[in-house]
């Protein structure tokens, strides 16, 4: 009978064990999930703003050359004069090095590296919070089943909240690409 009552009681602690660690490890598994988030969160705020500045930059710098070419091209054709050549054909030079080494640089170019950037980087927001949200409910359901529900009040556990957009202040300011 002592031997009995023994190994309930060893039984019991072994779940209390057991269940305590499962929670630390949802819960931790939850805080860095949320973590991700933030991660994400600044990686778009960051870069998206970059982003943009250097396809404005480009954009810039791609319709000056092209616009000094023209005024070059239209000046010797006017004046046939060696200076406007040598001005031609250096800015020529220039930009024939610059498609020489980078040949991927073109404006649209730009554009559509700056959309596959800014989908990629929702994309990856939006299954950071899914994964959020999966480990919050895998908590919270581990939080109210029975028997775990009794371990986790003894050690005051609470429910994570899953994430929502207007819980967020910064997630609901949306940002704004002006080009």
């Amino acid at each position: 009978m002592i031997t009995a009552l023994i190994i309930l009681i060893a039984i019991v602690i072994l779940y209390v064990i057991i269940t305590y660690n499962q929670f630390i490890k949802l819960k931790k598994q939850m805080n860095n999930s949320y973590s991700v988030i933030d991660v994400y969160l600044k990686k778009r705020f960051d870069l998206i703003p970059n982003l943009v500045e250097v396809t404005k930059e480009y954009t810039k710098y791609e319709k000056n050359t092209l616009t000094k070419i023209t005024e070059y091209r239209t000046s010797f054709e006017k004046n046939k004069d060696k200076e406007s050549l040598n001005k031609l054909n250096d800015e020529y030079n220039n930009l024939l090095l610059v498609v020489e080494n980078y040949p991927e640089l073109k404006a649209s170019e730009q554009f559509l590296k700056l959309q596959k950037n800014l989908i990629k980087v929702e994309s990856e927001l939006q299954a950071a919070r899914r994964i959020y949200n999966n480990d919050t409910t895998k908590y919270n359901t581990k939080l109210n089943v029975f028997p775990s529900n009794i371990i986790g009040k003894m050690f005051k556990f609470k429910e994570g909240e899953l994430f929502e957009l207007e819980d967020r202040k910064l997630e609901s300011e949306n940002i704004k690409v002006d080009l």
